[in-house]
This record gives structure tokens, C-alpha cells and sequence, in this order.
């Protein structure tokens, strides 16, 4: 039996150590108290394919809270009190409703502070990059769904950009002790010798992958070449690892290296096609150029030229970000919704800027803090956009339920009906808590103000495993149990950024990073 459960004593080690009322007996059962839950993790049983969870307070008899077919309950204690002293047992039941007891354990809720109901936010949503993995590849499905709803084709489909931002969030997972260094080791190297042996394209990855083959999985007809911005979030993600491992031990060096050779093989030169003074999104071994995507600011791509300025190997001209990302100047723009200058013309967004994560994706390590150009202040910028994008919601002209200063935050996400870019000015009613959790570098205050709604006044229909689902519509009684890649890796990357500034001291320390943002006119520096 102790082989059964081994992993998961192993893995709960760094947290159950640290944590107040935790327990660690000889059950199999292993809990972790929060503020407004309690986290039941237990090995499954063979021959009982459904779990009962029960709970006794203050000595009194156990009553049942769930019948459960996972091994992992999260049981959302609001309606027991505050600060609870709890024992729970957890039985297994078989075809014929007949019990087998798996364990007992005592576990204690306490009220958390700020900077505890961070830890919680972050370390629930580095799970999705490190529990919720794709297993051959280390690197991150595409999508989650606990909702019954999952496609089972896309098991196995890994994106890259999102896997790049989760990349910080398993450098953060390192730093704060939620695993050991070694596990850290090993979970990049399997990631570095599954992306040298994956699809590349002049050197640039796909969108998506098929993570047991490493093959291209086309996102679209035609998208079934190198993505160049999906690549540029994934070595945007690759630099910190390789900053992080750079100094330490022969193993660690070995992964630094292998990503210095995947960076020094991206042709970023090849995608302007043949020398024009514009970077282009995609390249296709069968379709070529069809596509036809120029990258024209301002959007969420900027990394890529910052990136391409910065290549040792393939670099671009600073033409190709002056003439074709800024237009020669035409990316400026004069616009002051509700008080709050926006300096770039946003694609398609211009009045009161895009979606949020137009702030987040090129900042993951590209740090925004003293960074200008002739073009922008982008620390100013980003905030402005964030403020905006609040402001929005606060008036809320759609009279949507549940919007206000604590329920803000408009970004690309699932949507009641499939997928949805929302914006100002494109609102269909539905709060993706991305958006603000992944603005607290900007707006502490405020984004701390919807962790704490979500969590305290939505509970188990926002949160989950891996952190707060990806979207929510009060108006509509919408809460889908699903998650993205490329929303949850900002917020545990955002998040690190503004407590201790991890991931942006480690791209920004990069020696052709700070070349390249010298090549292109920026000043960096606070």
C-alpha cells in the first residue's frame, strides 16, 4: 500500500512541512487546509471506482459532503464557519455500494493574509504546469477540462506559447520550494530534448504539437508551419531557464546549453520574407507565405521583435521593427478614455484598448518597468490599458450581473459560446480572471480586490486543481470547470514578476536581450 501512495506523500513533502494544519499519519488520506477549503488528496483503490468523502467538527458524528469518482476532492468549507478544526474520512465504494475505509486525518482552516492568499493563487496554478502536464513532453496541454467536457483527441496536444509562460511559473515552483531543484532539473530536461527532437521550421516551432511525437498538430488548414510568435513566447520562457541553470552544476549546464543551441537555430531573418522590413507570423512547408500575416503594432507580439533584434545567429535590422512594427511612427495614437492615456494604437481596439492580455504575453520576462522607446512608455501603457479596461467594467453599460471594482477584467478566453477576444467595446458579460490577476504588477490593489471575490464569494465555482477557471459569466449562471494554457501561465508569472521579480531579473539579464533592446532604441531600468 505504501508504494500506492508514495508519490503523493512525496509531492505534498515541501508544502505539509510548512503549512499549519496539515497532517501527515500513517493514513493513505493526505489533507491540506486553507482558508475556505480543504484540499483531500488519496491513492485509488482497485475494484472501487467511487469515493466517499465525509467530515466531523468539534468531535461531533461524520456527515457526508461529496461522493466522488477522482482521488482528489477539494471540499469548500463556507457553510461550516472560520478557523475549523475538521476530521475527515474518506471510503471507497464499489459496484455494489459496499465501503472499504482508505483513511482518517485531522486538518485545521485558519484565515489567510494577503501574501498567503498569493502563495495559494500561485502554487494552485503552477499545478497546471506541473501535475497537468503532458507526460512525454513535460510541457503544457493545450487545455484542461473538468467539466465532462474535455475532447479526448487534444489529450496530448501541447502548446507552445503557453508552454513558454508556464515556464516561469515552474522556475517559480523551484524558487518557492513547491518542488526540489532536481525534480525542477528533470522536468526541463525532458522538455529541452522533446523540443530539439520536435517540428521545427527554419528552426521555429508550431502552435501545437502532438506531445507524444513531437509532430505538428495544425491549428488551422494552413497553420501547419512555424508560428513565430507562439516560438517567441516559448523562448521568451527558454531564456530564464537558461539564465537560471547558466551558473549551476554540470547537469544544469547541460540544459543552459541545449537551449543556447535551440535559440542560436531560430532563423527569425527567414521570416521577413527575404530580407522586407517586417517580421511575418507564420511559414508553412506546404502552404508557404499564404497566410500573409505581418506583425504591425500594437498588439500582444512585441516580444517577437525584441527577440528577433536579439538573435545571435538570425537577427533582424531595427528597420523591421521601426518601418514594420511601428509604421514609422503611425503605431502612436492620442486616445484618453476615462483619464487614462493610451499611447499605441491597439489593432482593431484603438478607442479603449484590447484585450488585457495585450499587457501580459510580451511581459512575462520582458520587463515593463522603465522600458521605453520614442514610441511609448510601456510600464504607463500597460497600466493605462489595465485602468481602462476596469474602468469598462465598472460602468458596465451592458448592466451585466456581478461587475464592479471586485469582478473586473476583459481578455481572449472561453466564452457561453466557444472562444471570444473580449474587450471594451466587445463585452459579451464574461470575466476572465486572467486578466486581472495577470495585471497585479499594475493594479495590485485592484486585482487583489477579484482574488479575493472570487475566491471568498464564488468559492468552488471559480476555483479549482489548477487555480481559478478560465472564465466566468454571472449574467448568464456560466461556470465552466476548464482552463488554457496561455491564461494560466500568466497569472502565476505576473504574479512572481510583481513579489520578487524572478522571472523579468532573469530574461532581462540575458546579454543579447539587452543588446537587442539597445539596437532598437530602448532604455531599460527603473
Amino acid at each position: 500500500m505504501l508504494k500506492t501512495y508514495l508519490p503523493i506523500l512525496l509531492f505534498l513533502l515541501p508544502f505539509l512541512s510548512s503549512c499549519e494544519g496539515d497532517t501527515r499519519d500513517e493514513s493513505p488520506l493526505i489533507v491540506k487546509g486553507y482558508d475556505r477549503h480543504v484540499e483531500l488528496r488519496w491513492p485509488k483503490q482497485e475494484g472501487y471506482d467511487t469515493y466517499r468523502i465525509s467530515v466531523s467538527s468539534a468531535g461531533n458524528q461524520y456527515t457526508a459532503r461529496a461522493t466522488v469518482s477522482d482521488t482528489i476532492y477539494m471540499d469548500f468549507v463556507n457553510d461550516l464557519g472560520n478557523n475549523l478544526s475538521l476530521r475527515y474520512k474518506v471510503e471507497g465504494l464499489n459496484t455494489q455500494n459496499q465501503a472499504i475505509e482508505i483513511g482518517e486525518a485531522e486538518v485545521q482552516t485558519k484565515d489567510f493574509s494577503e501574501e498567503e492568499l498569493l502563495d495559494m493563487v500561485q502554487y494552485y496554478t503552477f499545478r497546471y504546469f506541473w501535475e497537468g502536464a503532458e507526460p512525454n513532453s513535460g510541457l503544457a496541454r493545450e487545455r484542461i477540462h473538468l467539466d465532462g467536457e474535455y475532447p479526448q483527441d487534444d489529450a496530448h496536444i501541447i502548446t507552445t506559447g503557453g508552454s513558454g509562460f508556464g515556464m516561469y511559473g515552474l522556475l517559480a515552483g523551484i524558487d518557492r520550494g513547491w518542488v526540489t531543484r532536481e525534480e525542477g532539473t528533470a522536468r526541463f530536461e525532458k522538455i529541452v530534448n522533446f523540443l530539439g527532437e520536435a517540428d521545427r521550421f527554419y528552426g521555429v516551432w508550431p502552435h501545437w504539437l502532438d506531445g507524444e511525437t513531437g509532430k505538428v498538430k495544425p491549428f488551422g488548414q494552413k497553420d501547419n508551419g512555424g508560428d513565430l510568435v507562439e516560438s517567441a513566447f516559448l523562448m521568451q520562457g527558454l531564456l530564464a531557464v537558461r539564465e537560471f541553470y547558466r551558473e549551476g552544476n554540470e547537469r544544469e549546464k547541460a540544459i543552459a546549453d541545449q537551449i543556447d543551441q535551440l535559440w542560436q537555430e531560430m532563423e527569425w531573418d527567414w521570416y521577413t520574407q527575404g530580407g522586407q522590413d517586417v517580421l511575418y507570423w507564420h511559414w508553412s512547408p506546404e502552404y508557404e507565405w499564404e497566410m500573409n500575416f505581418p506583425l504591425l503594432g500594437y498588439d500582444e507580439t512585441l516580444i517577437t521583435y525584441i527577440l528577433a533584434a536579439s538573435s545571435p545567429t538570425h537577427t533582424v535590422s531595427a528597420d523591421a521593427y521601426h518601418k514594420g512594427w511601428a509604421r514609422e511612427g503611425g503605431i502612436n495614437t492620442d486616445k484618453n478614455p476615462y483619464g487614462h492615456h493610451l499611447m499605441l494604437k491597439h489593432n482593431g481596439a484603438e478607442e479603449m484598448g484590447g484585450p488585457l492580455f495585450w499587457a501580459h504575453y510580451s511581459y512575462i520576462g520582458l520587463n515593463p518597468k522603465g522600458l521605453k522607446d520614442r514610441y511609448a512608455d510601456y510600464w504607463e501603457h500597460n497600466k493605462n490599458h489595465t485602468l481602462i479596461n476596469r474602468a469598462w467594467c465598472i460602468e458596465n453599460t451592458g448592466g451585466y450581473k456581478g461587475y464592479g471594482e471586485d469582478l473586473w477584467g476583459l481578455t481572449a478566453s472561453y466564452s457561453v459560446k466557444g472562444y471570444a477576444a473580449h474587450k471594451p467595446g466587445s463585452d459579451l458579460g464574461v470575466i476572465s480572471p486572467t486578466a486581472a490577476l495577470s495585471s497585479y504588477p499594475y493594479t495590485p490593489k485592484e486585482s487583489m480586490d477579484v482574488i479575493k471575490n472570487l475566491y471568498y464569494n464564488y468559492g468552488e465555482k471559480v476555483f479549482g486543481r489548477y487555480g481559478f477557471y478560465d472564465a466566468l459569466s454571472p449574467e448568464a449562471n456560466w461556470y465552466p470547470e476548464r482552463y488554457l494554457a496561455i491564461d494560466q501561465g500568466p497569472i502565476v508569472a505576473m504574479i512572481e514578476n510583481q513579489r520578487s521579480g524572478l522571472g523579468w531579473n532573469l530574461f532581462m539579464s540575458a546579454p543579447e536581450v539587452q543588446q537587442g533592446l539597445k539596437k532598437l532604441g530602448f532604455q531599460t531600468g527603473n
